[in-house]
């Protein structure tokens, strides 16, 4: 299992790596949060290609920059989600609210 991580690939795009759970999801909520709030583009992705496994932590993160970018006056999109927290999201309702890409 790799340390979970949340970086800026490109301008506008962060990727998420890693296991993701509730021991880590403060410090990757925190990072994440600076970096869509110094992001230059109007629309930031999350890609989620890095992630190993997540908890329900993982939506809830997804959820918490949704609110991030909308704070600042941007949008967000989702991009990767991997099988476990669509099942997860799916469970709670809330595939329809994220902003996922194709």
């Amino acid at each position: 299992m790799s340390q979970a991580r949340i970086s800026e690939a490109e301008s506008g795009v962060l990727q998420l790596f890693g296991v993701l759970d509730y021991q880590n999801a403060p410090a990757l909520r925190e990072q994440g949060a600076r970096l869509l709030k110094a992001s230059q583009p109007d629309v930031c992705v999350i890609d989620c290609a890095g992630v190993e496994r997540s908890s329900s932590v993982g939506v809830s993160l997804l959820l918490a920059f949704m609110r991030d970018t909308s704070a600042a006056g941007k949008t967000l999109a989702v991009r990767n989600l991997p099988k476990d927290m669509r099942e997860i999201a799916k469970v709670c309702g809330l595939l329809e609210i994220l902003p996922l890409q194709a």
